[in-house]
């Protein structure tokens, strides 16, 4: 069983910065990619950043150019580094560890999330 853990969350004024991490225990396959997800209060939950097994990494449009995702080598560690933070981005964020489950199929492991939240 894989259990993503995530820290470094807090509180910080807007145009500040946070660095998130994320250890997860147990296996994790080498087909498995990670990632981050974030849910604002009321909102749905909505993906950050993914890195993928072969190293191909994705942003959304929101966080492109601000937000740096990276992993350790071995692959059981995921960070997300948070520079010029916005009161938008106030958000419990979540670390995934993704992982293919026969053919077609994902089976995503969750963290419990990390509060983030960015004042004026």
């Amino acid at each position: 069983q894989v259990r993503p853990v995530e820290s470094g969350g807090g509180s910080v004024q807007a145009g500040g910065s946070l660095k998130l991490s994320c250890v997860a225990s147990g296996y994790i396959s080498g087909r498995c990619g990670m990632a981050w997800y974030r849910r604002v209060s009321g909102k749905d939950r909505e993906l950050v950043s993914r890195i993928y097994d072969d190293g191909t990494i994705i942003y959304d449009d929101s966080v492109k150019g601000r937000f740096t995702i990276s992993q350790d080598n071995a692959k059981n560690t995921l960070y997300l580094q948070m520079n010029n933070l916005k009161i938008e981005d106030t958000a419990v964020y979540y670390c995934a560890v993704e992982c293919p489950s026969g053919d077609s199929d994902l089976h995503t492991y969750w963290g419990q999330g990390t509060q983030v939240t960015v004042s004026s």
